[in-house]
């Protein structure tokens, strides 16, 4: 089986260091998020199923199916709405449903693909902006909440671990430097 641990510190590092790894309450978190996204469908603490299925949307916009699955076939919408509820306080969780509640808002559940990424194109040039000049101590954009949780519930999914990216259970000896082909995905953290 795959090492969840080794996977969560690639995608930590992949994202800048969003979680804190050394955080054994966060890891523990996350490696049973996946395992219980499945079993909850229908609602998931506040979050409706209409609300999973909102972030099952953005995160499907964000990283939709290609050669490999996208973010809805590895319940990205279920993982998020299970991070949010159990790993954010007050403050975040209310940052992130405003940001819901905006995209609800712009019709973003009825737009056409092409408007969606659009809408979420422009979302991530404003957080980007923001983010930059933000004051010490502001809370973070919306949309820059919910980009690195789809980022981070797709690449710790079984899909993105073993699809999106190469995965080899027993690794053979070490090669610093190995031949790259265009086009080649990523590879997984190893076992």
């Amino acid at each position: 089986m795959m090492n969840r641990r080794e996977a969560i510190k690639q995608v930590t590092a992949m994202l800048g260091g969003v979680v804190c790894v050394g955080s054994g309450d966060l890891l523990t978190a996350i490696e049973h998020a996946h395992a219980r996204v499945t079993a909850a469908r229908t609602q998931i603490g506040t979050f409706t199923a209409q609300d999973i299925a909102l972030l099952d949307e953005v995160a499907e916009t964000i990283l939709p199916e290609t050669k490999t699955p996208g973010a809805k076939a590895a319940h990205t919408g279920a993982f998020m709405a299970l991070m949010v509820t159990d790993t954010y306080d007050d403050k975040q969780q209310a940052i992130f449903r405003d940001g819901m509640k905006k995209l609800n808002d712009a019709s973003f559940m009825t737009a056409t693909p092409a408007q969606r990424l659009a809408q979420l194109e422009q979302l991530d040039k404003e957080q980007k902006a923001y983010m930059d000049t933000r004051p010490d101590g502001a809370p973070p954009h919306y949309f820059r909440l919910m980009k690195e949780l789809a980022l981070f519930g797709y690449f710790t999914s079984e899909i993105g671990c073993t699809q999106a990216m190469r995965y080899r259970e027993t690794p053979g000896r070490f090669d610093p430097c190995v031949p790259y082909t265009p086009g080649e995905t990523t590879w997984a953290g190893h076992a």
